[in-house]
């Protein structure tokens, strides 16, 4: 027998265009890719005719779409279906590790993005698709990713975005900085539209009040600061949370247990 062929996957430190023989086809369905980038840079958004699984095996990521975003530690990757737009930006120094998936071997139906908790096997075939070159080998560990990835757990981690550009300005403002404590009232002087517009805007564009987006984007930002070991009270305390114990209560009401078992169960899984 002829050993299996490996590869060193070649990693990119930039954010140009991947060469086009790295796309995925129906004989090798799955494509490993890989790029190292730090803080200062992002891939604009962009769109391919595969699924992507956006993963990283250290750092944080933060990954739009034009109707939400999510912040990803390393124990999270994204699915995004075919053709959906997104953008991807580094806000902690990361090793990128995604997937291209042909389209017809999509795991998910639709064109809805899905946050994934990455296993200790799924991370471990990801980086061993990496290593190995066409071949019996890349066949058989395509085939278990495509056989992980419909059971990966989902985490409510997603944050809408808007499309009026006066909410919109609003919300990406308190996505770079969580922990302000401006009211609706003063982002209304800010962004040029009355506190009853914004009001009535939230309803109809995002589903919500004020007050519950904002948890929402406070959680998403809680996420990667708890996986990487900071203190609970720190991590209220960087989010604009009076106590340790106002923050917990927050996220076992939206999680079902608190910050230190939701990360356990993860770490268990």
């Amino acid at each position: 027998m002829h050993p299996e062929p490996t590869v060193s996957l070649t990693i990119l430190t930039h954010t140009r265009w991947q060469a086009p023989d790295l796309a995925p086809t129906p004989a090798r369905p799955v494509r490993a890719l890989a790029r190292d980038l730090d803080i200062t840079q992002s891939l604009d958004p962009h769109r391919h005719a595969w699924g992507q699984v956006t993963f990283a095996l250290s750092g944080v990521l933060r990954v739009t779409t034009p109707g939400a975003s999510w912040i990803l530690p390393p124990l999270r990757a994204i699915w995004v279906a075919p053709e959906v737009i997104h953008s991807v930006h580094v806000l902690e120094d990361a090793r990128l590790r995604p997937l291209g998936i042909l389209a017809a071997r999509a795991p998910f139906e639709g064109d809805e993005c899905r946050v994934l908790a990455v296993s200790a096997l799924l991370r471990e075939l990801i980086v061993a698709l990496g290593e190995t070159g066409a071949g019996p080998r890349e066949t058989l560990l395509a085939e278990l990713i495509l056989d992980e990835l419909p059971g990966a757990a989902t985490r409510p981690m997603r944050v809408p975005l808007p499309q009026d550009k006066r909410l919109g300005a609003l919300c990406a403002a308190l996505i770079d900085d969580p922990a302000s404590q401006l009211t609706l009232s003063q982002w209304a002087a800010r962004v040029g539209a009355s506190e009853r517009t914004l009001t009535r805007l939230f309803e109809s564009e995002l589903g919500m009040r004020f007050g519950h987006w904002r948890q929402q984007v406070r959680l998403a930002h809680a996420a990667p600061l708890i996986a990487r070991g900071m203190p609970l009270s720190q991590v209220a305390g960087e989010l604009g949370y009076a106590s340790q114990s106002a923050f917990s209560a927050m996220f076992k009401k939206t999680f079902g247990s608190s910050p230190s078992a939701f990360f356990a169960g993860d770490s268990a899984a």
